[in-house]
């Protein structure tokens, strides 16, 4: 009789955890945008709308390296998670870099190239998320009362 291996997988669990929920990734994706200074970071939740992503993280860089280096940055981040992006364009030029991660699209622009193709309102059926923001103390209406 041949003795049967049994192989056991060891999986990273970080990357198990993640791997497959798009939404952490593109949120993970906008901290590295906002750890080297990203400008108005916006996620765009575009399940439904887009066969080819779920959700695009969009942000802008004050100059062309700094719109090179975020993009950077986000595949720094992917790295350490073991993801590798499937696509990669614009990174010579520095005016608009797109990382595409599969189910994250990231788009890096210099301010007058994000006017311009203005990907908010192209996808504005899109739930838009930007980073969270000090919470406000003006009263909710729920707190007001109604008379």
């Amino acid at each position: 009789m041949a003795s049967q291996k049994k192989t056991t997988e060891v999986k990273n669990p970080v990357h198990s955890l993640i791997t497959g929920d798009a939404q952490k990734l593109a949120e993970l994706v906008a901290g590295a945008l906002d750890d080297v200074k990203g400008i108005e970071i916006v996620t765009l939740d575009v399940r439904g709308l887009s066969g080819f992503t779920d959700f695009m993280v969009l942000a802008s860089g004050t100059s062309n390296r700094h719109v090179k280096s975020l993009a950077e940055r986000a595949q720094e981040r992917m790295r350490e998670l073991g993801i590798k992006p499937i696509g990669l364009e614009g990174e010579q030029m520095g005016e608009w870099v797109l990382v595409d991660f599969g189910d994250v699209v990231v788009h890096v622009m210099l301010p007058e190239t994000r006017k311009f193709y203005d990907l908010e309102r192209l996808w504005h059926n899109s739930l838009a998320t930007a980073p969270a923001a000090p919470a406000s103390t003006a009263p909710s209406p729920a707190s007001q009362g109604t008379h």
